[in-house]
């Protein structure tokens, strides 16, 4: 038979023994994990570097975008100054004659006015005298 001292031996040996295999389980766990980690991180690197250069390729191309969007912009504000100069132009020269015509055209129209005006005055006064 066994005594007290092998007894309590022989316990904390199996007890040692399964925390040992339960060790192993979860260093060989660890060890899957990392591996697949060390894989997708391995994976993710090669996904990124393409990734990168055709968002590189894409800001270059946006860069020339904008590059011809601004001259776009500095051609189209120079053709609006252009456009305003010729109203201006074209205003002071049709305005001008406008003008002195509708007002000699106002003038003619008030003459002929006081011309009928008084020539209706002096046939009443001719028929009054009658």
């Amino acid at each position: 038979m066994l005594t007290g001292g092998e007894v309590a031996a022989l316990i904390a040996a199996v007890v040692w023994t399964v925390l040992v295999a339960f060790l192993c389980v979860a260093l060989v766990k660890l060890t899957r994990l990392l591996s697949e980690t060390t894989k997708v991180v391995a994976e993710l690197g090669e996904r990124t570097r393409p990734m990168l250069d055709d968002m590189a390729a894409t800001v270059e191309r946006t860069g020339a975008s904008l590059d011809r969007v601004e001259e776009i912009t500095a051609n189209l504000a120079t053709t609006t100054e252009d456009v305003s100069t010729m109203t201006a132009l074209t205003r002071s020269v049709v305005t001008g004659p406008l003008v002195k015509a509708a007002s000699f055209s106002y003038g003619v129209r008030r003459v002929m006015g006081q011309r009928r005006a008084l020539a209706l005055m002096r046939g009443r006064r001719r028929k009054e005298r009658r």
